[in-house]
């Protein structure tokens, strides 16, 4: 019984921050400054489906710009943004027909 509360209460601190993010993008509108706009480390780390070591190494190499103030880390919505342009694939290259190689 005990790991149920457990598994409960994790579930609902992860469901917490996901209404957390997604009131952020629910108030977002192209009116808006995404310079204006932070996130903080840990959702960072949500939005891009990363561990928090993933995140540091994302700042040690310079991929991503940030700011820290004390221990907190934000970062910007706008080099969120720049981050997933840069890597950007578009996959609308020709595409071959395998089925005439049989």
């Amino acid at each position: 019984m005990k790991d149920l509360n457990f598994n409960a209460e994790e579930i609902l601190k992860r469901i917490d921050q996901q209404v957390r993010v997604i009131s952020k993008y629910m108030k977002l509108d192209s009116s808006l400054d995404e310079n204006a706009i932070f996130f903080d480390n840990t959702e960072f780390q949500y939005l891009m489906n990363i561990s928090k070591r993933t995140a540091q190494s994302c700042r040690d190499e310079g991929i991503i710009s940030y700011s820290q103030i004390g221990n907190k880390i934000y970062y910007k919505l706008s080099d969120i943004k720049k981050l997933l342009e840069k890597n950007y694939i578009n996959n609308n290259r020709v595409k071959r027909d395998f089925t005439t190689n049989i």
